[in-house]
């Protein structure tokens, strides 16, 4: 359970050290439960902070209706295609769910394994197949942030320090950046039709 204790001082002596979090071991069953009940909200939100579309669009709207012709161009000026994002996205939320969740993890190499071997996908299957799995692979991640039994401030037994918490938020970052990338692709591309 999370409680606030004060650090440095003692209240009144004039100089305020400020509230520190700190984790308080809870012997009953019951205070475990409320504790629990406590986090729901917050562990709803980050749930949903994955696939967040309240400051920028989202995934769906980023992806969606994409001409196939469109998805291997690369416009002048800019590095990547609307499939090289798409799968960069799925790969790097898999591999984080990977992180997160495999008895045996394996560390991908930066950066071939993260991004396609070509501009274009090979199908428009492959295409549906990578917005499929990321949808799965996010679902996932939001499931593992609503389960009160992963413990937020939990190390991920396959790191060396990181937090569940942590990679939660870096998938929100990383998916919010590279979405925001793809939308930049698109209208370059003359393609995007929001406002």
């Amino acid at each position: 359970m999370l409680r606030h204790v004060r650090r440095g001082p003692a209240p009144g002596s004039g100089r305020d050290a400020g509230w520190y979090p700190v984790l308080a071991a809870r012997s009953s069953r019951g205070a475990m439960i409320r504790a629990m009940d406590r986090d729901a909200p917050l562990r709803e939100q980050i749930a949903r902070l994955l696939a967040w579309e309240d400051a920028h669009a989202g995934f769906d709207a980023a992806v969606g209706g994409i001409d196939p012709k469109h998805r291997g161009a690369v416009p002048q000026g800019m590095p990547h295609s609307p499939w090289q994002l798409l799968e960069h996205l799925r790969l790097a939320q898999r591999d984080i769910l990977e992180f997160c969740t495999a008895p045996k993890y394996r560390e991908m190499k930066w950066p071939e394994d993260y991004w396609p071997k070509s501009a274009a996908p090979e199908s428009d299957a492959a295409w549906d197949r990578s917005v499929a799995a990321f949808h799965a692979d996010l679902e996932a991640l939001a499931a593992m942030a609503r389960d009160p039994s992963v413990e937020l401030f939990g190390r991920v037994p396959n790191g060396t320090g990181q937090t569940y918490l942590r990679e939660f938020l870096v998938v929100a970052d990383h998916n919010a950046y590279h979405i925001g990338q793809l939308v930049l692709v698109r209208r370059a591309l003359g393609i995007w039709g929001r406002g």
